[in-house]
């Protein structure tokens, strides 16, 4: 498999990242990404200060902005797909997740701090009224993981865990601002994951350019788990709804 280009966690401007969403394509353009998402903070905990996406109006923007972005990829012909994402903060209220997402709207959303089976229920019943909202599954957008630490379950049961993630087809992100969280001593864990078939994604925690194309020492580790079935996988799917959305535009 080719290393695939792409970073699926990137912050702009609308929350503690650097760039403006323009900017970021821009430069994604330049490196030849193949797959973006842009994914800013949507909080109401206590790092509720790092976000702007704290309203419907703003996040009305935000949304916009991509679209556009997305519109001026295609009528460029440029290879780079541009997916509408964010980043859930689990320790957030959850009526003001369901309040401030509209899930239609997304393409890929994130979830940071799955740190409890606790937080599996807490999440399970956020997505199961989502669910209820989107039947199609192709409109249903891509779930994953950010920056997920295993070692808050390597003591508990991880089937409970694998049976979640393969429930709602939620992957498991490389990130390459967290190399510690898929280190070899969790080589149990992503015994777990290949064989469980959870996809997995490569996400940059990207909040500047400098790092918006720090894809491929995730990819080496990837490879190190024998999971690049799993990355071909979540590909796959991005490609399918890609491919479907932009012939319903026509």
């Amino acid at each position: 498999m080719q290393i695939p280009k792409l970073n699926l966690h990137i912050h702009s401007n609308y929350s503690d990242g650097k760039q403006t969403i323009t900017q970021i394509v821009e430069k994604s353009i330049k490196l030849k990404l193949e797959y973006i998402a842009i994914t800013d903070h949507l909080t109401n905990s206590f790092k509720k200060w790092v976000s702007k996406l704290n309203n419907n109006l703003t996040i009305s923007a935000y949304l916009e902005e991509i679209k556009n972005c997305q519109a001026y990829l295609i009528s460029e012909n440029i290879k780079l797909i541009l997916l509408k994402g964010i980043e859930v903060d689990l320790s957030s209220t959850e009526q003001f997740i369901k309040k401030h997402i509209k899930i239609s709207e997304f393409d890929i959303i994130l979830f940071e701090y799955l740190q409890s089976y606790e937080s599996i229920a807490f999440l399970e019943n956020i997505i199961y009224q989502w669910k209820n909202q989107v039947k199609d599954p192709i409109r249903f957008p891509v779930l994953g993981l950010a920056h997920f630490d295993p070692s808050y379950f390597m003591l508990g049961n991880l089937d409970i865990l694998m049976r979640f993630l393969k429930k709602y087809n939620i992957y498991f992100e490389f990130n390459s601002s967290y190399p510690s969280f898929y280190s070899p001593r969790y080589e149990r864990f992503f015994e777990k994951i290949k064989e469980s078939k959870i996809p997995v994604a490569i996400g940059c925690d990207s909040h500047n350019q400098k790092t918006l194309d720090d894809y491929k020492e995730p990819f080496e580790m990837i490879h190190y788990y024998n999971l690049e079935r799993n990355l071909e996988s979540l590909i796959n799917i991005i490609d399918q709804r890609e491919t479907h959305f932009r012939n319903t535009s026509i």
